[in-house]
């Protein structure tokens, strides 16, 4: 798309690129492409959602056609690598305000191309305002929905697809945003939305609510009696007053009621005994900004209290607030989570939305789209695309603000198949991925944030490398430092701004930059090679593990596997051991492994356990490519065959670093099959099975997994779960709690993190867990 404004010629985006920080194209992004359009229009700002399809590269694996071939070449490569084109369903959610709505409305159709959409579905008080202007200009005919089938609809589909969507707002904390794990049971919930008044409604399956109660006491309220009082007509000044003011200067306590003896009463003091109670009686003029916290007080009581009897009535404990009243504004969600603790005495808990203000956007979409079931899917934040929360705090500048004051973007990509939660899950609502969160840990985020700052030239000459005959390589590279380094100072600033910080999605956060520049693999023919050179070795570890006695190998496929997993480019003290010593192999990281007894070690146990009768099936999450996967994971694998233990063996469903993809797996095993008789009858009964995860992450979120591998868990009744990989098994699920058997082992290649975890670099974790009679 055409970069707009820059010319000064007085186009319409001209007019639109003085107004805002980032050009139109960044903000109306694949608009050649989109394919059907929502809009939902509120009292001052407008909410835009529109489907699109994005076209990306893929590397794609296949093995090479030997017919007509006597033998294969030492030398070549096991598989050929191909990149191909590959369209993804995309949706765009962009927020701003009314005042820019004919300039972005311009926009949108001077870039609008060959549409499919003949209809635009609206909602909110706006879609009647604005629906000649928005016919007139788009040449679409408007479709109006109603508001609170749209909000329903919309708050549904976030919590199911946004895993850190929702939280609760502690006052004292640091960060204030406490985010939730996603309920795998997300019925029935009570939804308080606060607009102009206020109104709640059960909610009780995907198509069931009604409407249970309201008020005509809401946001409408708190401005027009705040502006009789105050004399200020903007909603968000009196919110900025209200930070400022001192209730207690206006409203009776109770402590003014009762004196001294409130406390023989059981009651505090600061308890508000009246709303504006001094104002009948004391003789003074009372600040704007104490009489603004006033009724912020009054309003946010009142709503917390009607909520509460509702959530109490239906026995509901969760209720998630929305609407214009709250838009993120600490002052409000403050004073409204006081009075849900308050009246509820703790029994119910006030959440908010981190997407609150796109939920009628994305249900009015949802309404128009649903021949295309987009419930069938599942779909994922696209964290280059979207802006992440901006903590709205009077303490921050306007400068930290206006981006995310002006235009507020929002990116989902449709994934290919459906997530679930891994059925072997002790507690699926209790389940949390992520070791530890750097939200919380202030030192640990600095030292991750500063380690990906500096790991980001290496990313950069990798990405380039990986792209030898592209002639704008470097330049598309150097976009993707750019808006990478960026996010990385966003996130320094707000590191609540995606929910939850975690390595974890710092790593997905890059990989998602990377895409977006289309570098869909950096490392495949770092993968390629490395597995060629593995699959020669292959048949001579496992000649030589067939000579050991039963005790003798045990021992030796764990440290097999320990030391295949030393292979990840990932690490940085690893990286720069592969770049500079090209013969660095199998036995080398066989001896930088840590002695007996390791810093975790449940060796002994795994032993006796082994001495008993086999598993029924085990369930393996491999890491890396090459040596790992070939010369670890499979002589393992292998072992357990042979022990009657059938395998379910689960690789990434796309790149991440240098892990192991499904494709690749594929290709692996038939070669290995073709060296092996005891994996190629295993893969021909299907006592070994190769699947996708439904993740292209280095790490491992075992609540969001391929459909298709949680039926085959449950069909084959998998009953020991294997976890290999510091991504998977130590940044995350390390305290993952299973209803079976599980192995979780990493060699550390981290300095920082081994002596945070009283270890040294190369330090083992192997940590067998038993559940729980």
């Amino acid at each position: 798309m055409a970069e707009c404004g820059a010319s000064g010629s007085g186009s319409s985006g001209d007019s639109l690129d003085k107004s805002i920080t980032l050009p139109p194209d960044e903000i109306f992004r694949n608009l050649e492409n989109a394919k059907r359009f929502a809009i939902d229009i509120g009292g001052s700002l407008t909410k835009l959602a529109y489907y699109s399809t994005v076209q990306h590269k893929v590397a794609k694996v296949r093995s090479f056609d030997h017919s007509g071939k006597d033998t294969e070449r030492d030398h070549e490569p096991p598989y050929e690598i191909s990149v191909q084109e590959e369209i993804t369903a995309r949706l765009h959610f962009i927020k701003f305000e009314n005042t820019y709505i004919e300039a972005c409305l311009d926009f949108i159709k001077d870039h609008l191309v060959n549409t499919e959409t003949k209809v635009i579905q609206a909602t909110g008080g706006g879609a009647y305002k604005f629906k000649d202007l928005i016919e007139e200009k788009l040449r679409l005919k408007v479709d109006k929905e109603d508001v609170m089938t749209c909000l329903i609809k919309g708050c549904n589909f976030v919590l199911k697809n946004i895993p850190h969507e929702a939280f609760v707002y502690q006052k004292d904390s640091d960060p204030e945003f406490r985010f939730q794990t996603n309920h795998p049971h997300i019925f029935p919930y009570l939804l308080v939305n606060i607009g102009s008044g206020v109104s709640i409604v059960k909610v009780e399956t995907e198509d069931r609510f009604e409407w249970v109660g309201g008020s005509s006491i809401g946001g409408g309220t708190f401005w027009g009696l705040g502006a009789l009082l105050t004399k200020t007509k903007k909603f968000d000044e009196l919110l900025h007053l209200a930070s400022r003011g001192q209730h207690s200067n206006v409203d009776m306590l109770v402590r003014d009621v009762y004196g001294g003896a409130h406390q023989t009463l059981g009651l505090s003091g600061n308890l508000i005994a009246s709303s504006f109670g001094k104002s009948a009686t004391a003789d003074q003029e009372f600040s704007k900004e104490d009489m603004a916290k006033s009724l912020l007080h009054m309003i946010s009581n009142d709503i917390g209290q009607l909520a509460c009897l509702h959530a109490r009535l239906h026995s509901l404990d969760r209720v998630y607030f929305g609407g214009f009243f709250i838009r993120g504004h600490p002052v409000t969600m403050r004073t409204i989570t006081y009075s849900i603790n308050f009246f509820s005495k703790g029994e119910v808990q006030a959440l908010f939305l981190r997407h609150e203000g796109y939920l009628g956007a994305i249900g009015a979409f949802l309404k128009g789209a649903e021949q295309d079931n987009p419930n069938q899917y599942s779909w994922g934040e696209n964290y280059a695309g979207s802006s992440g929360l901006m903590s709205t705090s009077p303490e921050l500048g306007p400068a930290q603000r206006a981006r995310s004051g002006t235009f507020d973007l929002l990116e989902m990509d449709r994934l290919e198949r459906p997530l679930v939660n891994l059925p072997l899950l002790l507690d699926p609502p209790s389940y949390v991925p992520d070791t530890v969160d750097l939200t919380d840990d202030a030192l640990a985020r600095k030292y991750w944030l500063t380690c990906f700052e500096e790991a980001l030239d290496g990313v950069v000459k990798r990405a380039v490398a990986s792209q030898p005959d592209s002639v704008d390589a470097a330049e598309r590279a150097e976009k993707f430092r750019q808006k990478y380094w960026n996010k990385l100072q966003t996130l320094r600033q707000q590191p609540f701004a995606y929910g939850t910080l975690t390595v974890r999605s710092l790593l997905d956060t890059r990989e998602h930059c990377l895409n977006e520049f289309n570098f869909p693999d950096p490392y495949s023919k770092v993968k390629q090679r490395e597995n060629g050179v593995a699959l020669r070795c292959f048949p001579g570890v496992v000649r030589s593990l067939d000579t050991l006695g039963w005790e003798e190998r045990q021992l030796a496929l764990v440290k097999g596997l320990l030391a295949g997993n030393v292979f990840d480019w990932g690490a940085k003290a690893v990286s720069d051991v592969l770049e500079s010593d090209p013969y660095f192999g199998f036995e080398e990281a066989k001896r930088k492994l840590q002695e007996r007894p390791w810093l975790v070690d449940s060796y002994s146990e795994w032993l006796q356990r082994l001495k008993g009768p086999p598993h029924k099936c085990a369930l393996i999450f491999a890491d890396n490519s090459g040596i790992d996967i070939i010369l670890g994971v499979f002589p393992f694998v292998r072992e357990l065959l042979l022990r009657g233990t059938e395998v379910i063996l689960a690789c990434n469903s796309g790149p991440a670093l240098n892990d192991v993809t499904h494709g690749e797996s594929l290709i692996v095993a038939e070669r290995i099959a073709g060296m092996d008789p005891v994996v190629h009858s295993a893969l021909r009964e299907e006592r070994l099975l190769l699947v996708q995860t439904g993740s292209s992450s280095p790490c491992l979120d075992l609540s969001r997994l391929d459909k298709g591998l949680a039926a085959l868990v449950r069909e084959r009744g998998a009953d020991l779960v294997v976890i290999e990989g510091m991504g998977r098994a130590v940044h995350t699920n390390y305290h993952a709690a299973l209803c079976c058997e599980s192995l979780k082992l990493a060699v550390i290649k981290n300095a920082w993190l081994a002596e945070r975890l009283g270890g040294r670099l190369f330090s083992v974790i192997f940590k067998y867990e038993v559940p729980a009679e």
